[in-house]
């Protein structure tokens, strides 16, 4: 066990369980998140008569439906994730071990490029709607 813990580079349990909180939380914000930019690219609150109007939301739907695919998918491999962080527990070779961590950098890699991709096409479409909501005159 000490010669184990000699070679050893990879996190503590605790700290991969931490990593994987933080993972699912992200995601359950982008959840609700999406939500509302569904809404706003399925809506009719912009101007009717700005040039490509139609082409340019388009383009966001289709990297929207892009963006929840690959969420979905990221979902579905940090339960799996998730699900084999005990087997860690009672692995005995530091073989094991390993895999496990290199599997769990991977997956930090796959999250925070999404996030990163994420944020971008949020800011993108945040900027284009912003540019060319409807004006309304307030009412008295």
């Amino acid at each position: 066990m000490t010669e184990k813990k000699a070679t050893y580079q990879g996190k503590k349990p605790e700290e991969l369980y931490c990593d994987l909180q933080k993972w699912k939380s992200n995601i359950e914000f982008i959840d609700d998140e999406m939500t509302f930019i569904n809404r706003l690219l399925h809506s009719y609150v912009f101007e009717p008569r700005t040039p490509n109007l139609f082409e340019r939301l388009e383009l966001f739907k289709i990297a929207y439906k892009k963006s929840i695919q690959e969420k979905e998918k990221i979902k579905e491999l940090i339960g799996k994730h998730e699900s084999t962080i005990g087997g860690i527990l009672e692995c005995a070779s530091t073989a094991c071990d390993l895999a496990y961590n290199q599997k769990h950098e991977e997956l930090s890699k796959r999250v925070s490029k999404h996030l990163a991709n994420y944020i971008k096409l949020k800011s993108d479409i945040y900027n284009y709607a912003g540019s060319i909501l409807k004006r309304k005159k307030p009412s008295k």
